[in-house]
C-alpha cells in the first residue's frame, strides 16, 4: 500500500479529476480499455484525456493494463509476469528483532540454490577475510590468461538491509561465470545493528586491502542497486582520501539518491514488480541506514557529490525499473563531469532482474556487455614487486 503522503496525493488527484470531468468521462477513465477497442472507444478516451490534461501540470493517465512484452526472451517474460515479491518490497518490521528475522529468512532462501548454481556455471567460492571484513573470493574454475592479474570488487545490493552472507554473492557468481574474472564479494555490516557509516567503512577497508593484491589499474568495482550506490560513494570517499581509484566501475541500477526524487519513482510505480513503490520498504530502509544523517549527503546519495575524476563507468537499467531515473540521472551527471559513461537499458526489465535467472539470454547479455567494457579499461600486467 502507498504511504499516507502518496495515498493523499492519489485521492486528491481522483477528486480533482472527478470534479472537472463529465460523469461519463470519469467512468471512462476508470474503465479498462479492451484490447480491441474500436474507434469510438478511443475517441471517448481521447476526449477524457484531453480534458484531464488541458492545463500545465502533472499528467493524468487512464487505468492501464500493461501486457508482458513479446520483445524479450521467454525466460525474461516469466520474470516480467511474476507477481510482486512480498514481503520483500513492502516490509516494515516493527522492531530490530523482526527486521533480523525477515532478513535471515530471505537470505536463507537466496543462498540455498547457490552451490548448485556455482557448480553448473563452473565457479568456485572460497571464504576469506579481506581487510578485516568477511568475504568470498569467487572465480571461474579456469581463469582466462588475460584476466589472471585482474581483480573485481563486488558490493552486493539489498537496500542496506537484505542479502547478508552468501546471499549477497549471486551477482559475483554471475560475473565470474560470464565475465571470466576473479571477484571479491564482501559481507558489509548493515542496520539495524550497524547503520551508516559501517557499510562504507567496510567497503573502504576492503578497497585498501585490494590495493595490496593487484594494481588499481587492473581492478574494477561493481554492484547493483545499493551496491551501485555504494560503488559511487566508495569512489568519492577514496578520491577524498587520496587513494588510487580503479580502472573502471559498473554501478547497476544504482540507488544513487535515497530521497524520493526522480521521474521513474512515479512513472514506474506499481509497474516495477521488484521494488514496486518507493513508499514500500525503501523508505524504511533509507531511514534505518541513514540513522538521522542527511539523505542528500553524497556518502548516502552520491548523485549529489562531485563526480569529476571518477573512473569510466557502465550503468545498467530497464524500461520498467523504479530506479530508471536514478540510473539516467547518474549517467548524465557522470557525462557532465567529463567521465566516460555508458548506459545500457533493457526492454521490460524491472529493478535488477538481470540477477534473477542465469539462463535468461538477457542476463548473459548484461554481464557480457559489462565484461567487455571492463576488458577495454583494465590493465593486465602483474603487480610489480
Amino acid at each position: 500500500m502507498p504511504g499516507p503522503r502518496r495515498l493523499a496525493a492519489l485521492l486528491l488527484a481522483a477528486l480533482v479529476l472527478a470534479a472537472t470531468l463529465p460523469v461519463g468521462a470519469v467512468a471512462q477513465q476508470q474503465q479498462q480499455a479492451a484490447p480491441n477497442a474500436d474507434a469510438s472507444d478511443f475517441a471517448r478516451l481521447e476526449a477524457a484525456q484531453a480534458a484531464a490534461n488541458a492545463a500545465p501540470g502533472p499528467r493524468t493517465v487512464p487505468g492501464r493494463r500493461i501486457p508482458v512484452p513479446g520483445t524479450v526472451s521467454p525466460e525474461f517474460q516469466a520474470a516480467i509476469a511474476a507477481p510482486y515479491r512480498s514481503p520483500a518490497w513492502n516490509a516494515d518490521p516493527g522492531s530490530a528483532a523482526e527486521w533480523k528475522a525477515l532478513v535471515a529468512k530471505l537470505a536463507a532462501q537466496t543462498a540455498a540454490p547457490l552451490p548448485a548454481l556455482r557448480e553448473r556455471l563452473g565457479v568456485v567460492s572460497t571464504p576469506e577475510v579481506i581487510g578485516g571484513v568477511k568475504a568470498w573470493i569467487i572465480a571461474p574454475k579456469e581463469v582466462p590468461e588475460r584476466n589472471r592479474h585482474r581483480l573485481l570488487i563486488h558490493i552486493h545490493g539489498g537496500g542496506y538491509v537484505y542479502n547478508p552472507g552468501e546471499a549477497g554473492t549471486v551477482e559475483a557468481v554471475l560475473m565470474a561465470a560470464f565475465g571470466g574474472f576473479t571477484v571479491i564479494s564482501f559481507d558489509y555490516r548493515m542496520p539495524p545493528d550497524a547503520p551508516y557509516p559501517a557499510a562504507m567503512d567496510d567497503a573502504m577497508a576492503v578497497w585498501k586491502a585490494a590495493l595490496a593484491l593487484q594494481p588499481a589499474e587492473n581492478m574494477a568495482v561493481f554492484g547493483t542497486s545499493t551496491g551501485g550506490g555504494m560503488t559511487l560513494a566508495l569512489m568519492l570517499r577514496a578520491k577524498r582520501e587520496g587513494l588510487p581509484l580503479p580502472a573502471a566501475i559498473a554501478p547497476g541500477t544504482p540507488w544513487s539518491d535515497l530521497t524520493d526524487t526522480g521521474d521513474s519513482y512515479k512513472a514506474n510505480e506499481w509497474l516495477d514488480n521488484v521494488l514496486v513503490s518507493y513508499d514500500g520498504y525503501l523508505t524504511h530502509a533509507a531511514k534505518l541506514y541513514a540513522a538521522g544523517h542527511d539523505l542528500r549527503d553524497p556518502q548516502l546519495s552520491p548523485i549529489y557529490g562531485d563526480l569529476r575524476g571518477l573512473p569510466p563507468a557502465i550503468l545498467t537499467t530497464g524500461t520498467r525499473d523504479l530506479f530508471l531515473s536514478n540510473t539516467v540521472r547518474t549517467h548524465r551527471k557522470l557525462r557532465q563531469a567529463g567521465v566516460e559513461a555508458s548506459l545500457q537499458v533493457f526492454e521490460g526489465m524491472s529493478h535488477a532482474q538481470y540477477l534473477f535467472n542465469a539462463d535468461a539470454p538477457e542476463t548473459r547479455e548484461v554481464f557480457t556487455e559489462i565484461a567487455a567494457f571492463l576488458d577495454k579499461h583494465l590493465g593486465t600486467a602483474a603487480k610489480k614487486p
